[in-house]
C-alpha cells in the first residue's frame, strides 16, 4: 500500500464495478451454468441440446442460460423457431478460467474443467466441423 494514500483513500470502492464483477463471479458459481460454458465451449447449442447434456429440465437450463445472456457470457443467435446459444468471448472465457485455475492450484488445490473451455477452438473450426 502507497504509505502516502489516506486510509480514507484505500477505503473507497466504486461501488457499481463491484457489482458488475459480484454478478459476473455469480454467473460462475452455479455448477449447472459451468457445465452449460463447459458445452458451449464445443459449439453452438439450443436449450434442447443442453437439457441432453446436463440433465436437468428444460425450463431450468432456459433460466441458467438467460443468467449467463444477462452476464454476456454468451450470444444468441436466431434461426428460425430455433435458438442457438454460443460462448460471448472465448478467449476471454478461457482466459479467466486459466486465471482461476491458477488461483486453485495457488491455494492447494487442483481441479480443470474441460479443456475446450480453457482452449476454446477457433469458430472457423467450430463452421467447418459442423
Amino acid at each position: 500500500m502507497n504509505p502516502e494514500a489516506s486510509p480514507r483513500m484505500a477505503t473507497q470502492l466504486d461501488e457499481r464495478a463491484t457489482e458488475i464483477y459480484a454478478h459476473l463471479f455469480q454467473a460462475l458459481a452455479d455448477p449447472t451454468r459451468l457445465a452449460v460454458l463447459q458445452h458451449l465451449s464445443y459449439g453452438e447449442h439450443r436449450v434442447r441440446d443442453l437439457v441432453e447434456h446436463v440433465g436437468l429440465a428444460q425450463s431450468t437450463v432456459s433460466k441458467h442460460v438467460a443468467f449467463l445472456l444477462e452476464c454476456g457470457l454468451v450470444t444468441l443467435r436466431p434461426e428460425g423457431r430455433s435458438s442457438w446459444y454460443a460462448l460471448a468471448e472465448p478467449d476471454a472465457t478461457a482466459g479467466l478460467v486459466d486465471a482461476a485455475e491458477a488461483l486453485l492450484r495457488a491455494t492447494g488445490t487442483r481441479a480443470t474443467l474441460c479443456a475446450h473451455l480453457r482452449r476454446p477452438r477457433p469458430v472457423t473450426d467450430v463452421a467447418v466441423a459442423g
